[in-house]
């Protein structure tokens, strides 16, 4: 357990920076970006509603008859704004489809987002009120993150999970119009509940972490609303959460003066259906296959250097399910190298983890782990049979900079996941989104985010 000497009040600094969030000062780069985030949340929380694990919570939260006031995005059902939290959380990241943020080593979005649209819709709020929130719980999740790491990660804990409860927590405080005090105590609040075991990638859990996340948050600040009291200092404080949860304390990086589009504009959105830390060798085994065009019968030898971050995330030499596949370089590797499709959702099932093209690959790949290599960096070197090695290398943690470039992808990406889902419908579900703020309430698109699918 750590121990912070006279540490600075980050709880309390980072509650009246959330407090202070208004639509009418954000920075025209973070509001587009916000959009997106909530068109790419919608994209992949309405097919990842039909998942096993969404399914089963589904099925035990609807059995308590919760007053219908949130929408379940991708079912017909309405339930009570903490059960939609939670559900609709675990849905946008049972995919694994998700965007992701390097602040935090974790994903943003799907802890922050579905407790802050259940209130939304609960209560009636703006999409411009929306927006504003979001980008506030943006903020904090993200310094929250920054404030533990790397030592929080590599503890164990899922940043999605912990962090998420804070900045969750910060998005529903701002909409709920709260002050710094009663911001700063629904922080605290968050904090008692927030956990998240990285043990658990791979299973039905991991999914739950974003949607606990959610409903962490949603929860303290309207018990932070009633009076409900916890310490303001609990990000920092002697068994607080960074000491309790991490070997590191940054609280310089938490409380950086930095714009508002700071952290979100280097919001990292997946166009691969695995854990974003095999996106960089992913993209490097696609660059070897598109410029060599090698059968892979010929491919003698498969390198993948990564760094050491990934060894206890992404590192399953053997996968067996469609669920842990997504969490294998070795497999995912393979299928890149094997030409593969790995954007679509129905490519990582059981099936693809046994096939004899993609099992040989696997298997020969060796896995080298380099200190020198951000995060989400990947070199991926093939040797073929006639002994020539050649290499390619990508950093998928270098945000895009081409913001419209990045929305036609995303829009596109909408399309090919929502559409089998929703039908005719969903692209003027997407124009609404993309413009979100410009028209509709967000009770009319929560509406139209229901299937028909009983």
């Amino acid at each position: 357990m750590a121990e912070f000497a006279s540490p600075p009040p980050v709880t309390r600094w980072l509650a009246a920076r959330a407090a202070g969030v208004s639509y009418e000062t954000l920075p025209p780069e973070a509001v587009t970006v916000a959009r997106q985030c909530i068109l790419d949340w919608f994209a992949v929380t309405i097919p990842g509603a039909d998942e096993p694990a969404v399914r089963i919570l589904r099925e035990q939260l609807l059995a308590d008859r919760a007053a219908p006031v949130a929408s379940l995005t991708g079912s017909p059902e309405r339930t009570s704004a903490m059960n939609a939290a939670l559900i609709n959380g675990t849905a946008s990241h049972a995919l694994d489809f998700d965007d992701v943020n390097m602040a935090i080593l974790g994903h943003p979005t799907v802890a922050i987002l579905p407790g802050l649209l259940a209130l939304a819709e609960d209560i009636g709020a703006s999409p411009e009120e929306v927006i504003a929130a979001f980008v506030a719980g943006y903020e904090v999740v993200c310094r929250t993150g920054a404030l533990m790491s790397p030592g929080h990660y590599q503890y164990g804990f899922h940043a999605t999970a912990t962090a998420g409860s804070i900045g969750s927590a910060a998005a529903c405080a701002r909409l709920l119009r709260l002050d710094e005090d009663t911001t700063a105590t629904a922080f605290g609040i968050a904090a008692t509940m927030a956990s998240g075991l990285k043990s658990m990638f791979g299973t039905m859990c991991k999914p739950m972490h974003a949607g606990r996340a959610a409903q962490n948050g949603l929860q303290a600040a309207q018990l932070a609303a009633r009076g409900f009291t916890s310490r303001q200092d609990a990000l920092e404080c002697a068994q607080g959460l960074a000491a309790t949860q991490s070997t590191d304390f940054n609280p310089e990086d938490a409380m950086m003066d930095a714009p508002l589009d700071f952290h979100i504009r280097n919001n990292l959105f997946k166009y691969h259906a695995s854990c974003y830390l095999t996106h960089g060798a992913i993209e490097a085994g696609q660059a070897l296959q598109r410029g060599h065009r090698v059968s892979s019968n010929d491919v003698q030898g498969i390198e993948i250097r990564v760094s050491p971050v990934t060894d206890r995330v992404c590192n399953l030499a053997k996968p067996e399910t469609g669920l842990e596949a997504k969490f294998s370089l070795r497999l995912t590797v393979a299928m890149a190298l094997a030409g593969r499709d790995t954007s679509g959702i129905a490519t990582f099932d059981d099936a693809v983890t046994r096939e004899p093209e993609l099992a040989r690959l696997r298997d020969m790949a060796t896995i080298v782990f380099d200190d020198s290599f951000p995060e989400a960096k990947a070199s991926v070197t093939m040797t073929t049979s006639d002994g020539k090695s050649v290499s390619a290398t990508h950093d998928a943690g270098v945000a895009d900079s081409d913001l419209h470039r990045q929305g036609d992808k995303l829009k596109r990406k909408f399309d090919a996941l929502v559409e089998p889902v929703l039908g005719a419908q969903s692209a003027e579900l997407r124009d609404l989104l993309a413009s979100f703020g410009e028209s509709g309430s967000v009770a009319d698109i929560m509406g139209r985010a229901r299937s028909v699918k009983s």
